[in-house]
C-alpha cells in the first residue's frame, strides 16, 4: 500500500503515522524519551535520543506499507547548536525553557520593540531561538565559539534522516530571526544581533521537497507542530479555527494576509500553506494543568475517573477560579514570571471541584486569545479541536460554552502527525498540493454546541478570571525576586 508518513517529534516522544490517500491510518507507532530539567526553568533535551526514537517509529510504520513521502513536524523554538561535523555541542534547549529573560530585553533593546514586531510579527520572548544563543554566547562562550551552523528539533531528524540541512518557514517564524512578511531570514535582525547568517539553514515552503531517504524517499520540509496540527485538522485559510488542548494550548486561525498585533500579545507566524500566514495566542499549561493535577491529588487514578468527579459540580464551581499559568505564560501576558493559583475555595470544596476549576481556568485562558485574535480582524464562527484534552466530552462541552463557539471533532484526532503526513503526501506525489490533500482526507463527525446557560455562567465569571493575574502579579514578582 502506498502511504505518506509524518513524523512528529514531541516534547515527549516522536509519533509516526503512516495514512492512505483517502486519509485512513494504515499504522501509527509511538516512541518516548526524556526531559532533563538541570535547574530551576531549564528544559533541555538530548537530540540524539530524537532520531533513536524516530528511526524506531519509522521502522515500525515503513513494514508492509510503500512510502511515497514523508513529512516532519515537532515542538517548535528549540535550539540546537552543531559543530562542524554536524555534531550537538550540548542538549537542545527546548521551547518551554524560561533561562533568557535578561536576553529578551536585551533584543527589545538592541532592535527595538516596535521594529522587532514589525519584522518579526513579535515580541522576544524565552522561548524563541535567537534568545538562546544570545544566552549561550554570554554563558557557555566556548560553546558558542565552536557553532558551525544551528537547526530545530525536527530540523535535526531531517538532518540525520536525509542529511539534508534546511527548515521550512513556518517553524523559522518561531526563532525571532526572520522576516515573517517577506518569508525570508530578516538580515536586520541577524546583523543587529551579530549572529552569522551562514549559521541559518535555507528555508523552505512546508510542502517542497527538502531532501530524500537513502532508499529515495521524498522528505517534504514540514511545519512547526501548531502549523501542522491545524493543517491536520484541515485549517488552510480563513474559516474554522483549530483549538489544541496538548501540554500547552493553541487557539489559532489562518489569516487572509499578513498582519501583526502591535503589542504582539499573539504569534504571528507564515502558514504551512505556501503563501499562507496565522495568527495563535499560545498558553503554555492546558491540558498540563490538568496533568499537574492529577500526579499532584490523585496519581492512582485514571484521567476519566478524575474528571467524572468534576462532572457532579455546576459551572462555575460555586466561585472557585483556577488560574492556569503554572510555569510562566505567553497569551495574553508575556510574562515568564506569571504564576497559577486557585481562588474562592471553601471547606465544601472537593477534588472534583479542583478539577472541574483546572478545565473551566484553561478554557478562560483559551477565551483571552479568541478575543485578541478577533481584534487583529480575524473572524471566527467555529473551531476543530485537537490534542489530548480533546477526548474529554465534558472539557470540550466547557470550551465550546466559554468561547461561544461549536466545536467540530474530527474523525482523525492525530494533529500535528496527520499535518506532517499529509505535507509528505505532497511532496510524495498523492497529493497536488496541501488544500487537495485536506480536501481528500479531513473528515468531521461530531459538533459540541455550546449550552446557553453554561455560557451565562461563564460570562458572569470571566471578569473575576481577569483580574486575578494582575492582582497577583506584583505578590508573583516579590517571590520571584526572593
Amino acid at each position: 500500500m502506498s502511504v505518506a508518513v509524518g513524523l512528529d517529534v514531541g516534547t515527549t516522544g516522536v509519533k509516526a503515522l503512516a495514512i492512505t490517500a483517502t486519509g485512513q491510518i494504515a499504522a501509527q507507532a509511538e516512541h518516548g524519551y526524556p526531559l532533563s530539567t538541570p535547574q530551576v526553568g531549564w528544559s533541555e533535551q538530548n537530540p540524539e535520543d530524537w532520531w533513536r526514537a524516530a528511526e524506531a517509529a519509522l521502522d515500525e510504520v515503513s513494514r508492509g506499507n510503500e512510502i511515497a513521502g514523508i513529512g516532519l513536524s515537532g515542538q517548535m523554538h528549540g535550539l540546537v547548536a552543531l559543530d562542524r561535523s554536524d555534531r550537538p555541542l550540548r542538549p537542545a534547549i527546548l521551547w518551554n525553557d524560561q533561562r533568557t529573560g535578561a536576553e529578551c530585553s536585551e533584543i527589545e533593546a538592541l532592535v527595538g520593540l516596535d521594529r522587532l514586531i514589525e519584522l518579526t510579527g513579535n515580541r522576544a520572548l524565552p522561548g524563541f531561538t535567537a534568545p538562546k544563543l544570545l544566552w549561550l554566547r554570554e554563558h557557555e562562550p566556548d560553546t558558542y565559539a565552536r557553532i558551525a551552523r544551528i537547526c530545530l528539533p525536527k530540523d535535526y531528524v531531517r538532518l540525520r534522516l536525509t542529511g539534508s540541512w534546511a527548515i521550512d518557514v513556518a517553524d523559522a517564524s518561531g526563532t525571532l530571526l526572520f522576516d515573517v512578511a517577506g518569508r525570508r531570514w530578516s538580515d536586520e535582525v541577524v546583523d543587529v544581533l551579530a549572529i552569522p547568517h551562514d549559521w541559518l539553514p535555507p528555508a523552505l515552503e512546508s510542502q517542497e521537497v527538502s531532501g530524500e531517504t537513502p532508499s529515495g524517499v521524498p522528505v517534504a520540509a514540514g511545519a512547526g507542530d501548531q502549523q501542522a496540527a491545524a493543517l491536520g485538522v484541515g485549517i488552510t485559510g480563513p474559516g474554522p479555527a483549530s483549538v489544541v488542548l496538548g501540554t500547552s494550548g493553541v487557539v489559532f486561525a489562518a489569516l487572509p494576509e499578513y498582519r501583526s498585533d502591535e503589542l504582539a500579545r499573539v504569534h504571528v507566524f507564515c502558514h504551512a500553506v505556501p503563501g499562507g500566514w496565522e495568527a495563535m495566542g499560545v498558553m503554555l499549561s492546558a491540558a498540563g494543568s490538568l496533568q499537574w493535577l492529577h500526579d499532584t491529588v490523585a496519581p492512582e487514578l485514571g484521567f476519566d475517573a478524575l474528571v467524572a468527579e468534576a462532572e457532579r459540580w455546576q459551572p462555575g464551581v460555586d466561585g472557585l477560579l483556577f488560574l492556569p499559568y503554572l510555569q510562566g505564560e505567553r497569551t495574553p501576558h508575556a510574562d515568564p514570571n506569571a504564576r497559577g493559583a486557585f481562588a474562592g475555595l471553601q471547606l465544601r470544596h472537593d477534588r472534583g471541584a479542583l478539577v472541574r476549576a483546572v478545565l473551566e481556568g484553561v478554557a478562560f485562558g483559551l477565551r483571552d486569545s479568541l478575543d485578541l485574535l478577533r481584534a487583529l480582524g480575524v473572524e471566527v464562527t467555529r473551531a476543530r479541536v485537537s490534542g489530548g484534552g480533546a477526548r474529554s466530552r465534558l472539557w470540550l462541552e466547557i470550551c465550546a460554552a466559554v468561547l461561544g463557539l461549536p466545536l467540530e471533532r474530527t474523525v482523525v484526532e492525530e494533529g500535528s502527525a496527520f499535518g506532517a503526513a499529509l505535507l509528505g503526501g505532497v511532496a510524495g506525489g498523492l497529493f497536488a498540493d496541501v488544500h487537495e490533500a485536506v480536501e481528500a482526507t479531513v473528515r468531521t463527525h461530531e459538533v459540541i454546541e455550546p449550552d446557553p446557560a453554561w455560557q451565562d455562567v461563564y460570562a458572569e465569571l470571566r471578569p473575576g478570571f481577569r483580574a486575578l493575574y494582575p492582582a497577583l502579579r506584583d505578590l508573583d514578582g516579590a517571590m520571584v525576586e526572593q
